[in-house]
């Protein structure tokens, strides 16, 4: 009599199957709650409640607080034996509460911006954890490609998403309430994707040692110098980012579009990109050199800032805005993903969490400057500092890139 118990191979396959179809479905809410963070979070915040510069550099950084939190978490999770689907599900459900919390402050600033704040830093939390469910579940040579697919579901809907939702305000005289309850709704409903994903567990340790994944910084040199790497390249496109809807939404700067036109510009236009490049830069991913891959994002994230920061007219946004949804695209994949050629499959949410707590750092660090610099110099200022980061952080890993070409030239 033939054993019912699947073969390692098949229970495999079936586990990446159930992991691929459940992406697929929570990048349905999930592109949707993303209009959140990149368009109409700051846009309720600066033409509604006209709050002050510092709490708009909060709301941006929120984000990024969570990733630098998420390095704890970690160890959390090693500790308390609890599997990643768990404090995933956690992650979303705390994001589900912070907009159900600024849904209720339609008529009070610091309730809506601690209700956001909130939910921003839940995103934050869990977009390491995401990383492990890739790793365990996605087998290496299709996993730029797998990843992929769910991108551009959710940046499908997203661009959808920020088209309508911009007119939508529009049309209500820039009501809010019923957008963020259904942020919230997404929120429940990407929580019961992640919880229904084959559990992942981490080796269970016996006390937390808080720091104890920036030991590998120590012991992997080319982990060590991307970390550096992606330090300055990442602050680079972060103080541009972090103007995006402030550039074309605060009057000072020459700009004075509504939340339609706002979230066509800063939704719209950079997901319709991304959906057409995703699978592309996810075949990049699992066939090209990684530096090479790196070197390329870069550049387009250059000329995407650099463009639209200096623009006076809107076609000039839509061109910049468009560079930067292709290289975002790209850098979606990288991001989510590099830290798999690293390390090893037990390892990649230690590596994920170290990543996630420096992007952390520099995410609460760039809208403060951007912010500030914005106010005292211009938004050209910003884009030159972005483009010098940028191209410095290209230059540094020229001696890999080489590296690559002398081995791709002996294969």
């Amino acid at each position: 009599m033939k054993s019912s118990k699947p073969r390692p191979g098949e229970e495999a396959f079936d586990q990446q199957r159930r992991t691929f179809s459940l992406e697929l479905v929570r990048a349905l809410p999930n592109g949707f709650v993303e209009t959140a963070p990149s368009t109409f979070a700051l846009f309720v915040a600066i033409r509604i409640f006209d709050l002050p510069a510092w709490m708009k550099a909060a709301i941006v950084g929120s984000g990024s607080l969570g990733l630098l939190l998420s390095l704890f978490t970690v160890q959390l999770i090693r500790r308390s034996g609890k599997s990643v689907n768990t404090m995933a599900t956690s992650s979303w459900l705390l994001g589900a509460l912070g907009f159900a919390i600024a849904a209720l402050s339609e008529n009070n600033a610091a309730t809506y911006f601690a209700g956001v704040c909130i939910a921003f830093v839940s995103f934050g939390l869990s977009m390491p954890l995401m990383s492990q469910f890739y790793r365990k579940h996605y087998p290496g040579k299709v996993r730029g490609q797998l990843f992929s697919a769910t991108s551009l579901v959710r940046a499908a809907v997203a661009a959808s998403a920020g088209w309508g939702v911009g007119l939508w305000i529009s049309s209500r005289g820039n009501a809010f309430s019923p957008l963020f309850w259904t942020y919230s709704l997404c929120c429940v409903a990407m929580a019961a994707c992640v919880i229904g994903i084959a559990p992942v567990y981490l080796r269970r340790s016996v006390k937390i040692v808080w720091f104890d994944a920036f030991k590998h910084v120590g012991q992997n040199a080319p982990f060590r110098k991307l970390l550096i790497v992606w330090m300055i390249l990442g602050l680079g496109n972060l103080l541009g980012w972090a103007l995006f809807v402030e550039f074309i939404s605060n009057p000072k700067y020459g700009f004075h579009y509504d939340a339609g036109t706002v979230g066509m510009i800063t939704s719209t236009i950079p997901m319709l990109v991304f959906i057409v490049s995703v699978l592309p830069w996810g075949w990049i991913f699992d066939r090209l050199p990684f530096y090479r891959v790196r070197a390329l994002v870069n550049l387009f994230f250059m000329l995407g800032i650099f463009i639209y920061l200096q623009s006076d007219s809107l076609t000039g946004l839509c061109i910049g805005i468009a560079i930067h949804g292709l290289a975002r695209s790209g850098g979606n994949v990288l991001w989510n993903l590099w830290v798999t050629r690293f390390a090893k499959a037990d390892r990649v949410i230690e590596y994920m969490s170290v990543h996630s707590f420096l992007t952390g750092l520099r995410g609460i660090a760039a809208p403060i400057i951007a912010f500030t610099a914005v106010d005292l110099l211009s938004p050209a200022w910003v884009a030159w500092t972005s483009a010098i980061l940028l191209t410095s952080a290209t230059f540094l890993i020229l001696p890999e890139i080489r590296e690559e070409h002398r081995k791709l030239a002996r294969a």
